[in-house]
């Protein structure tokens, strides 16, 4: 499987509910569809909070990565 390549990233780390959903849908709401937005979120709240928000926005999830101390989400902008 090949790796999906991101169009634009988010770096929400240390940003608290409901702020990160806020700029992840203003990020996204600039974005093209089809385009591909990656996000850097928290453990807790924001991993479980951000991507449920978003598929309910009509979205599309590709991807959730555990890193080291964070999650790395993929989200594809709805057409």
């Amino acid at each position: 499987m090949s790796e999906v390549k991101a169009d634009a990233f988010l770096d929400l780390r240390g940003v608290l509910c409901p702020i990160n959903f806020v700029k992840t849908k203003l990020k996204l709401d600039a974005m093209e569809p089809g385009e591909i937005l990656e996000v850097s979120l928290d453990s807790g709240e924001p991993i479980q909070n951000v991507p449920k928000s978003i598929k309910e926005e009509g979205h599309k999830i590709l991807e959730v990565t555990r890193e080291e101390g964070f999650f790395r989400l993929k989200i594809q902008k709805n057409a």
